[in-house]
């Protein structure tokens, strides 16, 4: 059974930024820019917990039912890591829906990731990995993912997040991201979908080379830019920076 947990900040009649995260980051990993955001946009941040299946479309179908449901019309999706496949699949699935696409940190395809560490690897295996996610302490998983930079403070509500997931939930969701993008790389999905796009690298980022960014340029109009001393997660480690490109990107849209 799903569980859906949705936040909304801002002002419901405003433009809305829809923030999509992988299954491992909580929605609140956005939750330092959300501020500067909901100032101009109305702000929505969706977690999906538990699932029967776990393709990423199916996982876009029901971020989709969420939005409906809000009685929102078109959103910019701005998706994290594995939830630019969210983002893009939402893209595929609801061209009516997503006005605009942002994506933080995601290699355009597998060939971009770099190599894991050998506990992560060993977690996502079905053996050892579903006895060592019961003897997982939550900080040691995000340093093991390489979520974010050295020296940067991890928020608490991960540790409360990855405490909800089961090895199974896991498994499923990383192993469906895999399958996504191995059957077509992002920026082929975008192509022609006819929408904005902008692309946010860490330039120290440690899950997906940031030179591979520029894939995204095969995209018409694509717009890239590089965070000089940033991880994997912007927002959490840059916000200001974060925000302030996000917020330029979606002033350009035409409403």
């Amino acid at each position: 059974m799903a569980d859906v947990h949705v936040q909304e900040d801002g002002d419901p009649n405003t433009s809305t930024l829809l923030l999509l995260t992988n299954a491992a980051a909580p929605s609140a990993s956005w939750t330092p820019i959300v501020p500067a955001l909901a100032e101009s946009h109305h702000v929505v941040r969706v977690d999906l917990i538990g699932h029967d299946r776990y393709d990423v479309p199916t996982q876009a179908r029901r971020i989709a039912a969420v939005v409906d449901r809000l009685g929102t019309r078109r959103v910019t999706a701005v998706g994290h890591s594995s939830g630019c496949m969210l983002a893009t699949a939402l893209t595929e699935i609801r061209p009516d829906l997503v006005e605009a696409v942002a994506i933080l940190d995601m290699g355009p395809d597998l060939s971009a990731q770099l190599p894991e560490s050998l506990l992560f690897r060993l977690v996502r295996a079905r053996f050892p990995g579903a006895l060592l996610w019961r003897l997982r302490t939550p900080k040691n998983m995000v340093r093991a993912a390489r979520g974010t930079a050295q020296g940067v403070e991890i928020p608490e509500s991960w540790f409360e997040h990855l405490a909800l997931l089961t090895h199974r939930d896991f498994r499923g969701m990383m192993g469906a991201y895999t399958d996504y993008l191995e059957e077509r790389s992002l920026p082929d999905r975008l192509r022609d979908k006819n929408v904005p796009l902008l692309v946010i690298f860490g330039a120290d980022d440690e899950r997906w080379r940031a030179s591979s960014a520029e894939a995204y340029r095969t995209v018409p109009g694509a717009r890239i830019e590089l965070l000089p001393g940033v991880g994997h997660t912007p927002p959490v480690e840059a916000p200001e920076d974060t925000a302030a490109l996000l917020l330029a990107f979606a002033a350009t849209l035409v409403r």
